[in-house]
């Protein structure tokens, strides 16, 4: 099972996310159309084939949209998901659950559609030694939920964040001065618990970072030729990510070159949301 997010993230990722649809008026439709009193039993379902993940933040939804709605959460984030399939049933005064309804479904689908796609990339390299990793291009805002999405697909984690380990690329390279001078200086700066990770993109330039102490070396748009021979090269003393051109065509021959991992930025920039809809029970 995947580890829930925080909770305080979560609230206030959901509040932010109502308080769009809450401005002015609030709901003018359903305060238009459904009496006051009116109470239902609405379902989640699915109307596709995939991962669902997003179950948190949609619970905390229908939460704070009102204090008598009633959840029954009927699946796990991770889980596999086929048309029809109720995640969730919501109970109580319909004018509260449409109020929910968009937002909930956003998080929902948004999150689903990440978990699915990366479900897809770990399928496809499954018997190699690779793992699948997202990168830090996110939804601004929406980094620690799309991430969330990529573990209960089946990837890795990468840096959540500028904090968690020191990544060189190549505009820090430019005013380094080379690829070996930025690690040197960054293996000083570092403490004995960080990693340091440097980005190339010539084949000739493994062997220096190498000695200069890398523990990480991001194999930038590397031909399979050129990965083939950085892990040769390589011999296991360092960690040998690829990255760039990296998609459900390439994917598997570039993990069957020997590299330890592959970072895939269309995770979370260019997955598709997942369909579900909110019917009446």
């Amino acid at each position: 099972m995947i580890p829930h997010l925080p909770t305080d993230i979560v609230r206030t990722a959901v509040k932010r996310a109502v308080a769009e649809d809450l401005t002015g008026a609030g709901d003018v439709t359903s305060l238009a159309v459904i009496p006051a009193g009116a109470k239902a039993r609405f379902e989640i379902r699915s109307r596709d084939n995939g991962i669902v993940c997003g179950l948190q933040p949609t619970m905390e939804t229908f939460i704070q949209a009102g204090p008598d709605l009633s959840l029954d959460v009927l699946a796990n984030d991770g889980d596999p998901v086929e048309p029809g399939e109720v995640v969730l049933s919501v109970d109580g005064p319909v004018r509260e659950i449409m109020l929910a309804e968009r937002t909930a479904l956003n998080f929902l689908g948004r999150m689903s559609g990440i978990a699915t796609l990366t479900r897809q990339y770990v399928d496809v390299i499954v018997g190699t030694k690779a793992k699948i990793v997202h990168t830090r291009k996110t939804t601004p805002g929406l980094r620690a939920f799309e991430i969330q999405a990529v573990r209960a697909g089946g990837g890795a984690p990468h840096r959540y964040n500028l904090s968690d380990a020191i990544l060189i690329k190549d505009n820090h390279i430019a005013a380094a001065g080379s690829p070996s001078d930025a690690v040197r200086s960054a293996k000083e700066y570092a403490g004995h618990m960080m990693r340091v990770s440097c980005e190339i993109d010539r084949l000739e330039d493994l062997s220096s970072v190498i000695t200069a102490g890398a523990d990480v070396v991001l194999l930038d748009n590397f031909s399979l030729e050129n990965l083939r021979a950085a892990v040769v090269q390589a011999a296991g003393k360092v960690i040998l990510e690829a990255s760039g051109g990296v998609n459900l065509e390439t994917v598997r021959d570039i993990a069957e070159t020997g590299v330890d991992i592959i970072s895939v930025g269309a995770l979370t920039h260019s997955a598709t949301n997942f369909d579900f809809g909110l019917d009446a029970a």
